[in-house]
């Protein structure tokens, strides 16, 4: 009997644990505004879907020091940030693979 009841008692609260982990990394809220040294400081996103614990669709920018941020995919300047980090991903990329002179 005390076997049963403390295995409920281990299962539940695993449940809850894993319940509430899966909220964790979700956007709740879009930004209004970014300042301009915000923006040059981004250096890659994700796109959130709606989808299991997800309310909203929207884009997590991520910053230099990994602090994250989530703005509204509809947004114009939300484009052209996404455009921009993706120029500057394949602007890396090449630049690495430049035949070495010599």
């Amino acid at each position: 009997m005390r076997f049963n009841l403390m295995f409920i008692l281990i299962l539940a609260c695993l449940c809850v644990t894993l319940a509430q982990g899966s909220y964790e990394d979700c956007c709740l809220k879009y930004v209004r505004r970014v300042r301009k040294t915000a923006l040059r400081m981004v250096t890659s996103y994700r796109r959130q879907e709606t989808d299991g614990g997800c309310n909203i669709h929207a884009i997590v920018f991520t910053m230099k020091r990994g602090r994250l941020f989530c703005a509204d995919p509809r947004e114009k300047w939300v484009n052209e940030l996404m455009l921009k980090v993706e120029t500057k991903k394949s602007k890396k990329h090449t630049k690495g693979l430049k035949k070495p002179r010599g």
